[in-house]
């Protein structure tokens, strides 16, 4: 499945999300909503591909073992899938995490009237290096912070996991 679904996932991804702003305003409108899809479509596709990779590189004697212990599907997804499949899912959402980030804040950036991303744009408008400022160290500080904690979350679970 892998196979066929990531060549999918990668041209999909790689077509310019902001052509697709104006279909997502149609579909949900002005509010929030539109805001979280377009984050979402910047961040989806790579934890998708992340999850698919860590899957498909899951070694076979895993499996084997699964089956010479007469596990059941759902007992070898929870003992060996899970456990094998999580940290390189953590390493997605931290790619995920900032481009659903970026997606988001562009989307304000076009269309909102509020939000960090419609602050910025007004304050560039405007000429105030103060805000502008300001706002940047804001998503910095933000972005960084999450990024530890993912990484933390990381590490964490690729010294727990099997090798």
């Amino acid at each position: 499945m892998g196979d066929v679904a990531e060549p999918i996932l990668v041209a999909l991804y790689s077509i310019p999300k902001i052509t697709l702003y104006p279909v997502i305003l149609l579909l949900f409108g002005l509010g929030i909503s539109a805001k979280i899809a377009f984050g979402v479509i910047h961040g989806i596709i790579p934890v998708a591909v992340f999850t698919m990779n860590a899957v498909r590189n899951i070694r076979e004697v895993y499996f084997r073992a699964a089956k010479a212990m007469r596990l059941s599907a759902v007992q070898t997804a929870w003992s060996i899938v899970l456990p094998a499949t999580v940290p390189e899912i953590v390493s997605g959402f931290r790619l995920g995490f900032a481009l659903t980030l970026l997606g988001t804040l562009i989307g304000e950036m076009f269309a909102s009237q509020r939000g960090l991303g419609y602050m910025l744009v007004k304050a560039m408008e405007t000429n105030d290096v103060g805000t502008v400022m300001a706002l940047a160290l804001l998503l910095i500080t933000l972005a960084t912070i999450a990024s530890s904690v993912l990484l933390a979350v990381d590490r964490k679970l690729r010294g727990a996991a099997p090798a």
